[in-house]
């Protein structure tokens, strides 16, 4: 059951800063992908084809992290300067859990904390 009604997410490859958009000040959690640097470095060296299943597997292990907020929400705005937010978007859209959730896509460039909680600030009192 939906109980909150906005959320911004602001994300790349690597981490997600989420933020309920609320009358009181905004709070970013962030959430990190497991796939790190590091992590491509050393499965590289191995084989460019395990590195990207690897890769593939982790991403996805990641938009479920996300998914499992986002359910919880009525409206969202995913935001950020890489193409992240668009396959995330993707990936909830097979979701059926989804189906009733308004979910928007906005090309951003990189931001400060006080930037993205302006820019959640300002998507949602909009609506």
């Amino acid at each position: 059951m939906k109980t909150k009604s906005s959320l911004g997410i602001c994300l790349d490859h690597s981490s997600a800063h989420i933020m309920e958009f609320t009358a009181g000040p905004i709070e970013t959690k962030v959430v990190v992908s497991q796939f790190t640097h590091q992590e491509k470095e050393h499965s590289l060296g191995k084989s460019e084809n395990l590195m990207h299943n690897k890769e593939q597997h982790k991403q996805s292990e990641y938009y479920k992290i996300l998914g499992e907020v986002i359910k919880h929400y009525e409206d969202v705005i995913l935001f950020g300067p890489t193409e992240a937010k668009v396959e995330l978007f993707n990936f909830l859209r097979v979701d059926h859990r989804f189906d009733k959730t308004k979910i928007e896509v906005e090309k951003t460039d990189k931001m400060t904390e006080k930037q993205e909680h302006a820019f959640v600030r300002e998507h949602f009192s909009r609506q």
